[in-house]
């Protein structure tokens, strides 16, 4: 991988779009930064995760065999409800919602049998029998509880995923709340989905351009006090204003479509990280 590139005049906070960045930086501490290069974890580990849950001292049991994956990754435990099922954020529940199950959806694999080159998978579904959709939401245990920071992410939805599911990486706690990037997946048109972002309170929207979820994204926060910045692919999208202060964890929510097309039974749909990394202020 190469080194952290920086677009002119964007700050620090402009990674490479394609590169993950590796060291610390002027002020800033490097904490957690994963490729998931050299390790696997398959379907059926992310599982006994009801340990400390919220707190950076959560665990998932079943990762102990995975002692990389251990010490990077909490998942959301089996059973919670996800936003559209819960009703929670002021949406009314939709008809069919998800809850959480990181063991049938979350693992960690190779490009091919043969590369080196890996990434995190999300894999959501709905059963063939209908009922509740099954989702994930991965949290990498050395970003939470920090306030301030600087947080990026590679991913890209798969080619041929089904309507129904989205994303919503996020920073939440007592009212104040960063969403970047938040959109659908897929378009009921089986058209891609595009993301954007949003600062609460207040509802700040952040306008990503109309970048797709199914092509390759490079998405960056640089929150520091009284500020955050958006960037997407190195550049600068926004730079809001706002005092957000409290101790937050980085959460990568994927979860069920709340304004809809509802997943249909047998759909799935699959997110991809291929790196990601968070600092803290030296």
């Amino acid at each position: 991988m190469a080194a952290l590139s920086l677009a002119p005049g964007a700050g620090a906070a402009a990674v490479s779009p394609d590169a993950m960045p590796k060291g610390d930086l002027p002020g800033w501490r490097q904490v957690y930064a994963d490729d998931f290069n050299g390790y696997t974890v398959p379907k059926g580990a992310f599982t006994d995760c009801n340990h400390n849950t919220d707190t950076p001292q959560a665990y998932c049991g079943g990762l102990k065999k995975y002692p990389t994956a251990y010490a990077n990754y909490w998942a959301y435990p089996w059973g919670w409800d996800d936003t559209a099922k819960s009703g929670a954020d002021g949406n009314t529940g939709a008809p069919f919602g998800g809850r959480y199950d990181p063991a049938t959806t979350v693992s960690i694999g190779k490009a091919t049998a043969k590369s080196t080159d890996g990434y995190l998978s999300v894999k959501q579904y709905r059963p063939k029998a209908g009922g509740d959709n099954r989702v994930a939401a991965v949290v990498p245990r050395k970003c939470m509880g920090h306030a301030y920071g600087k947080y990026s992410e590679r991913f890209k939805v798969v080619n041929g995923s089904d309507p129904g599911f989205k994303s919503a990486h996020l920073f939440y706690q007592g009212g104040e709340e960063i969403d970047y990037p938040e959109g659908d997946w897929v378009r009921p048109d089986r058209s891609t989905g595009s993301f954007s972002g949003f600062v609460h309170p207040n509802q700040t929207y952040i306008d990503a351009r109309g970048q797709w979820m199914t092509r390759w994204n490079t998405t960056s926060i640089e929150w520091t006090p009284g500020k955050i910045s958006f960037f997407l692919n190195g550049k600068l999208v926004r730079t809001v204003n706002r005092s957000i202060s409290k101790p937050q964890a980085w959460i990568w929510q994927n979860e069920s479509s709340i304004e809809g097309p509802y997943a249909k039974p047998g759909a799935s749909a699959e997110i991809r990280t291929t790196w990601a990394t968070c600092y803290v202020r030296k």
